[in-house]
Parts: C-alpha cells; sequence; structure tokens
C-alpha cells in the first residue's frame, strides 16, 4: 500500500475537480468546489446525526439511499443551507440542476452538500455562476483546489491518497476533507469527498464506509458539538481496470477497507 499524504481526489483515474471563489466568502478564498467522475457508478454515504438536518444533506441523503448511483458532488462552504425551509430544499435542488445541466448528465446523479453559517439563505445567483465556472475549470489537477474551496474554519485544506495492488493491478482511493470545530462522536461539521477506481459494488462500498467511518470520524471529539451538515461521500467508477470486488470474504474487499480506514 503506497500512501501520499500530498495526494487528493484527482489521483483516482477518471476524476476531475475544480475550486473557485464564487463570493459567498466575504474575504474573496474558494467557496465552491465541483467533482466530476469520467462516468457514473455506485456511491456510499453516511450523514450527520443530528435531528436537524440541512437541506442538501436531506437531499443528497435521499439519492444515495434510493438510487445509490452518481457522477458528481457540487459543494459550497460559508453557507450551510440550514433551516432555511423550503427555499433550502429548493436551492439544493437547483444546485444539482444547475450542475447538471453545465456537465450534460442527468440531475439525478449530482449529489450536493454545504458547510458554514447556519439560517441565512444561499446567495443563489452567485452560485449558479459559480458551478458554470467551475466546470469551465474542471482539470485532472484540480484536488487540491476542491479541497480548499470546502474549508471554512481550516487552518489548512485536507487531502491524500493510496494505492493499493488488486487482482489485475493496481487502485486508488483519493479523498479531500474538512473540519475543524463542532466535532464530536458520528462525524460533525465535516464534509468528506472519496472516490475510487476499483470496481465494487453499492452495498459493498457502504459496507466499507460504514465501518471505516465507525473506526475514524466516529471517534472524534473536538468541542462537544454535533453538526447539521455533516456528510462522507464515496463513489467508484471502476476505471482502474483490476478485477471486480465481489464479495466480503475476499482478500481485495479486506484490502479495500484497510486503505478507506
Amino acid at each position: 500500500m503506497a500512501v501520499r499524504r500530498e495526494g487528493t481526489i484527482t489521483d483516482v483515474k477518471g476524476i476531475r475537480a475544480a475550486g473557485v471563489a464564487c463570493g459567498i466568502k466575504p474575504d474573496g478564498r474558494k467557496d465552491l468546489a465541483l467533482i466530476v467522475s469520467k462516468v457514473p457508478g455506485p456511491c456510499a454515504g453516511t450523514f450527520t446525526t443530528n435531528y436537524v438536518k440541512a437541506a442538501p444533506v436531506i437531499l443528497t441523503m435521499r439519492r444515495v439511499r434510493e438510487q445509490g448511483v452518481a457522477q458528481a458532488i457540487v459543494a459550497n462552504s460559508g453557507n450551510a443551507n440550514c433551516c432555511t425551509g423550503e427555499r433550502g430544499l429548493k436551492d439544493a435542488r437547483e444546485m444539482a440542476k444547475v450542475t447538471a445541466e453545465a456537465l450534460g448528465i442527468p440531475e439525478r446523479l449530482v449529489l450536493v452538500c454545504s458547510t458554514g453559517r447556519i439560517g441565512k439563505p444561499l446567495p443563489m445567483a452567485r452560485i449558479r455562476k459559480g458551478i458554470k465556472e467551475a466546470v469551465k475549470a474542471l482539470s485532472e489537477g484540480g484536488g487540491l483546489e476542491a479541497a480548499e474551496a470546502i474549508t471554512t474554519t481550516d487552518t489548512r485544506p485536507k487531502h491524500g491518497s493510496v494505492t493499493i495492488r488488486l487482482p489485475g493491478g493496481r487502485a486508488t482511493i483519493g479523498a479531500i476533507c474538512k473540519g475543524a470545530g463542532m466535532i464530536h462522536p458520528n462525524m460533525a461539521t465535516m464534509l468528506c469527498f472519496v472516490a475510487t477506481d476499483a470496481e465494487l459494488s453499492r452495498a459493498l462500498l457502504q459496507k466499507a464506509l460504514s465501518e471505516a467511518v465507525s473506526l475514524t470520524f466516529n471517534r472524534i471529539s473536538v468541542d462537544g458539538d454535533r453538526s447539521t451538515n455533516d456528510t462522507v461521500l464515496l463513489l467508484s467508477n471502476g476505471l482502474s481496470g483490476t478485477e471486480p470486488i465481489r464479495g466480503r470474504g475476499e482478500a481485495g474487499f479486506s484490502k479495500f477497507k484497510g486503505a478507506l480506514t
């Protein structure tokens, strides 16, 4: 297993990303991230256990659990789109719609996340423009910019990748993450986006992710506060060319889960 601490989500074959500033954060820092896979594939997720869930969490949780397939993640920072009522749900759906139209993919394949201040509506005119800019900026080297764009109070962007040997070749897992405060067991105010070019079923992805999160993020406590927006997402596109992992009893599954953790 080869770990790259300076690696990122775009180390994964077929993944492009971008991070842009669209004006949500008043200081001009990057605040909108986009991650896109060359092909759709199975997805898995874990989400906040807070009774109050932000609009994008409600939308994305439903898509992960009901359809389990995705191709893109769009995320903004600086505004949580939480406690915003029906307008918040409408805005989350519109983020997915604008992203899908700009990419030329079905809207149902777009997952949406937000992080930041609670209780304020999203500045949708800025976000619409930012999404279109992010689509134009997509690149195989854009993972670090995407990692920067999801930060809030973080002192630095968080990212990394790992490569493992599987039957048929090598596969990569890459990730970006944010979170500094309001971290309490069962994730908290954190977003983590993970992609892999290994090929696994939706059920195996969810099994691996749930077990990895239980051993990592769900054991962290910083200040005892639990957020409304925590989300960890895992996408698989199977583009590594390695043999598919078909069962929990396979050595490949143990390797994958160990690397993910």
